[in-house]
């Protein structure tokens, strides 16, 4: 039917191009134009009245007119011997059948290089896939199934569809006559192992176990085999194994997603039920910069009790903070220690660096961020390392 509807409206548009292309041979002009040999002879016509009255009047004399007016019926008369131009069609029976062939050659052309008309046909008659084909479309791969008993891998394939659609009694069914196409794929192993425990209400005891273990066996970081050995662990309240699991799926996960926020509140969870200490921190290296703190004398007197002091150190070319001492004013000059304790974020720590930008300032109201009024130092690049680093306070922020 689409492609009824298509081929008559790329004929009618056809007849219509042509139509509009032919029209001049159907309904030719009936006023004939003028050739190039009637407009030759009224231009010398013309020119043979003017050179006759500049005769009359006495500005050519007898013999200049006899002469140019026998170059003029010389050149009137090659000018007109030569073949009409006047636009000629020759015949509009043959004009109307080349010009028809051409576009309709050229038309198929196209249509064959560019288009496909059932392509068309069947990109229209597409439809939406909805859930009631989808359920027909597994319905009838499970009937093909029926007739390939043997067809492992077709089993799998069916029982993934399955478990996509939620039908997990039917997707048990056919992990289970997949067979060993199944035994050797640690994925398809994680995959039956969920079903088996969903259709259990998350009992893993058993069979859903066996397959866990079997697919970390085959592989040891596939992700789902990993959160299933966790929850499993969990659900028997052995949080330990739990959290092992889960700490070595986190490794995997890309940070700051929400798969790794889960993940990290699920292990903060079994650790808090298990009564398990918290992960362990980094280890604190002491490698880091030191050194004292000076003043100006002009800005000592703006010093006030209970202003804080801030030494901040920060990666070259970068705003975050590596590390940042905040303290309250002491006497001057004032000691200072910049390490790993210090650390804004224990993926970046001072002692991994070559080199620091270190900068003083005192706060009025202790505020991170900086304000008008601050006394502040120059800021400073200092070798990580450096134990005698001097900084002076000797500016007052705008």
């Amino acid at each position: 039917m689409h492609m009824t509807s298509f081929l008559i409206s790329a004929l009618l548009l056809l007849i219509l191009v042509l139509a509009l292309l032919l029209r001049p041979l159907f309904f030719p002009a009936k006023d004939s134009a003028t050739s190039r040999r009637q407009m030759n002879a009224a231009i010398y016509k013309e020119e043979l009245d003017k050179l006759e009255a500049d005769r009359l009047a006495g500005i050519v004399d007898a013999d200049n007119y006899e002469q140019a007016h026998a170059e003029m019926r010389q050149r009137l008369f090659q000018d007109t011997d030569e073949a009409d131009d006047l636009a000629v069609l020759g015949s509009p029976k043959k004009t109307i059948i080349g010009i028809c062939l051409f576009v309709i050659l050229l038309s198929a052309g196209f249509y064959f290089y560019l288009g496909d008309a059932s392509r068309i046909a069947e990109k229209n008659a597409e439809k939406p896939m909805t859930q009631e084909s989808v359920e027909k479309m597994v319905a009838e791969f499970a009937a093909k199934m029926e007739k390939e008993p043997d067809n492992l891998k077709g089993w799998a394939m069916l029982a993934r569809s399955y478990r996509i659609l939620g039908h997990n009694a039917e997707a048990a069914n056919a992990y289970a006559r997949a067979g060993s196409f199944v035994d050797s794929d640690p994925q398809l192993l994680a995959d039956y192992a969920d079903v088996l425990a969903a259709n259990a209400d998350g009992n893993f005891a058993g069979k859903p176990q066996q397959l866990i273990n079997k697919a970390l066996a085959l592989d040891p970081n596939n992700l789902l085999a990993l959160w299933l050995s966790g929850t499993a662990a969990f659900n028997a309240q052995n949080y330990k194994a739990a959290v092992q699991s889960w700490e070595k799926l986190a490794k995997q996960l890309p940070p700051d997603t929400d798969e790794a926020r889960a993940i990290t509140a699920s292990i903060a969870e079994a650790r808090s039920k298990g009564g398990l200490p918290p992960a362990s921190a980094p280890v604190i290296s002491n490698q880091g910069v030191s050194g004292q703190i000076g003043i100006s004398s002009e800005l000592q007197s703006k010093v006030k009790a209970g202003d804080a002091l801030m030494v901040i150190a920060r990666k070259p070319g970068e705003r975050m903070p590596v590390a940042v001492l905040k303290t309250a004013v002491a006497a001057f000059p004032m000691n200072f220690v910049l390490n790993d304790a210090l650390a804004m974020s224990p993926n970046a720590l001072i002692s991994q660096l070559p080199e620091v930008l270190v900068e003083v300032r005192i706060s009025k109201t202790g505020m991170a961020m900086p304000e008008s009024g601050d006394l502040i130092s120059a800021p400073q690049t200092i070798k990580v390392g450096t134990t005698n680093a001097r900084l002076m306070i000797n500016q007052v922020r705008p």
